[in-house]
């Protein structure tokens, strides 16, 4: 009988549907894995979607999907003499948008309904101090730092285009915890050009009481845990906070099979979310020679180089 873990690889498969391996497989590891082993082989494979699933579908919710730009794994972290993590997820969380972003459908009233110059003045009456965004970047790598912060292609022109002593000034606004837009602010940017070619990206920002972060996305780290059904809530806890501790890291997402309201409960009051393994599929290892999935071009086809396919379908299993 399969345990959770093994059924978790067909992740590999469901989020790489579209890439079947081209290699021949004996199957899935076998009950000597242990359950840390298959889930850490599960996250080496795992790619952005799988890893944006742990972070937006845990209980509850760390990050809303829009906010992260981009997310990274790295599996078996040291947290000690002969102990590991499962893994620590790595993304870039947005934290500012251009007021003027596509990418915000629902943009506060706020500046559209100022009416007078003492009102603006409060919005930018504190000032950050002069930061770089880039140093003596190539034009491809600044157009595509500003691209990624959001700012449309005719600002990143404007930015381009700016003389020695010339600032461009634009709305923008910070995004919360809860991923709501706050009160805006006023960033200015400037440029230093060089014979070379290369390009300096300097700015400031002028707000009303908190000051933005960064210029656009924050990295930010996730533990990723695991609970089999053989350990014990204060065994799996200590483990955790003593990893927590080690790296670093104050979030962390549980991966758990089975368990009771009550423990449920106790991780979520120690800041701990949960991921359920019982909503993923069984895993399928390939045998074209054995699908019934009669609409398939490789369909009977015994020397099939498919070694794992999300549609497969065994003949034993059509009544």
């Amino acid at each position: 009988m399969e345990t959770p873990a093994t059924i978790w690889l067909q992740i590999a498969v469901k989020h790489m549907r579209d890439r079947p391996l081209l290699f021949r497989v004996d199957g899935f590891p076998s009950q000597s894995a242990g359950w840390r082993e298959q889930i850490q082989m599960v996250l080496a494979m795992a790619e952005a979607p799988l890893l944006r699933s742990l972070l937006t579908d845990c209980q509850p919710p760390l990050i809303e999907a829009p906010r992260i730009a981009s997310i990274t794994v790295e599996v078996a972290v040291p947290t000690g003499e002969h102990q590991t993590s499962d893994g620590v997820v790595t993304y870039q969380a947005i934290s500012a948008i251009p007021a003027d972003s596509a990418a915000i459908t629902d943009l506060p009233t706020r500046l559209r309904d100022l009416q007078n110059s003492r009102e603006l003045a409060r919005l930018v009456q504190h000032e950050s101090e002069m930061q770089t965004l880039g140093q003596r970047l190539p034009l491809a790598p600044t157009v595509a730092l500003l691209a990624q912060a959001g700012m449309s292609p005719n600002q990143i022109q404007e930015i381009l285009r700016l003389s020695q002593d010339s600032w461009h000034k634009s709305w923008w606004y910070k995004v919360d915890d809860q991923g709501e837009f706050s009160i805006p602010f006023l960033r200015c940017i400037r440029t230093r050009h060089y014979p070379d070619g290369c390009i300096t990206i300097l700015y400031k920002d002028y707000f009303d009481q908190e000051k933005p972060p960064c210029f656009a996305c924050q990295p930010k780290r996730v533990l990723i845990a695991s609970k089999s059904k053989a350990e014990c809530f204060s065994q799996t806890l200590g483990q955790i906070n003593q990893q927590r501790r080690v790296l670093s890291i104050d979030s962390v997402v549980l991966l758990v099979d089975h368990i009771s309201a009550l423990e449920a409960q106790a991780f979520i009051r120690q800041g701990i979310r949960l991921y359920s393994l019982t909503k993923l599929l069984l895993p399928v290892v390939a045998n074209c020679g054995q699908c019934d999935r009669r609409e398939c071009p490789l369909h009977g086809q015994e020397n099939s180089p498919v070694a794992s396919c999300y549609g497969f379908l065994p003949i034993s299993e059509v009544l």
